[in-house]
């Protein structure tokens, strides 16, 4: 098969479409006939080797996937070839075939093309983990979403929203706030002109928000502790903004917060499978009524994967960037 191979570029690496040995799929996996996957700013950091993947998983880029059941294991139930599926990876995604555990399909929806599929998986999944299970946002809540236009953070727009929760979001652009307003945020604040925790603090009688999601680190910790309500929660879930920071742990202690980091890529199989199974039952389905809605910024051949790792590296995108692959 062919599939994107890393190699040492002068500025950044080259992503380059080659043969590679076909993956071989265990009792509990299937052999899937990729035909999309997404790109994740994870995908950017593991190119430079800022993230090696977890031991014993490929090196190949690719977080998430849609695409065709090619062949099942011995133990897999549920699923046949030529089932339509997207999948949660812990890397592979860009190349022509995938080896995926079972656990970690999802159906793709009715009338849904592969390309729509590509853009659920890791961005929906982390959206609904920490927002959720991580962060246990609940409706009549006030959240805040960094880098609201991000693929992450417009799935969490739209997820908190549809659960009755008040969305605010934070970006970089006029076009970015108004798509961060068009998917639900009550309203969206340009982060580098507008002090978000003052504004969030004027539109909640000054109790704050209870719940806030972030990739961003270092260069919003201090607004973020600070604009947290009584028994707050921040999920971080990247640094983008730096990894170091002081903390004022008076400021965490007197308003019982709690910080937490979150990743979904390293945790256990068996927890992996699980939040999966979870989204499926509590997620998946508002797809289908109209409640939530995928974002892609632009779809791209996996031969551009450089011009797509680019334009998450400027910050360009709106929503996810999606690769097809030729069949």
């Amino acid at each position: 098969m062919k599939a994107i191979v890393v190699k040492p570029g002068p500025r950044q690496p080259r992503l380059s479409w080659e043969k590679v040995p076909d993956p071989i799929p265990g009792p509990s996996e299937v052999l899937l006939a990729v035909h999309a996957t997404a790109v994740n700013r994870a995908d950017l950091l593991q190119a430079r080797g800022q993230y090696p993947p977890p031991p014993g998983v490929t090196e190949i880029l690719g977080l998430e996937a849609s695409g065709v059941v090619a062949e099942v294991g011995t133990e897999v139930s549920g699923w046949r070839p030529g089932d339509r599926v997207m999948a949660l990876l812990p890397g592979g995604g860009y190349a022509e075939r995938a080896a995926v555990h079972a656990g970690l399909l999802l159906p793709l929806p009715e009338g849904w093309s592969c390309t729509q599929g590509a853009a659920v998986p890791e961005a929906w999944i982390t959206a609904y983990l920490n927002l959720f299970e991580e962060a246990g946002l609940k409706a009549g809540e006030t959240v805040l979403i960094h880098a609201g236009a991000s693929g992450v953070g417009t799935a969490a727009i739209q997820l908190g929203a549809a659960e009755g929760a008040r969305v605010f979001a934070t970006a970089g652009t006029a076009e970015k706030l108004a798509a961060c307003r068009g998917y639900g945020a009550e309203e969206a604040f340009d982060y580098k002109s507008r002090d978000f925790a003052v504004e969030i603090k004027a539109r909640t009688e000054g109790r704050g928000a209870d719940v806030i999601l972030d990739p961003v680190g270092a260069a919003h910790l201090r607004r973020n502790l600070e604009l947290l309500a009584p028994s707050g929660r921040m999920v971080l879930i990247g640094v983008m903004g730096g990894s170091r920071a002081e903390i004022d742990l008076a400021l965490v202690l007197g308003k019982s917060l709690r910080v937490i980091g979150s990743r979904l890529r390293p945790r256990p199989l068996a927890e992996r499978t699980a939040i999966v199974r979870r989204f499926r039952e509590r997620i998946l389905p508002r797809f289908g009524a109209g409640e939530l809605n995928v974002v892609i910024d632009r779809v791209l051949p996996i031969l551009k994967a450089e011009e797509a790792h680019q334009v998450i590296r400027e910050n360009r995108n709106i929503g996810k960037v999606v690769l097809e692959i030729p069949r």
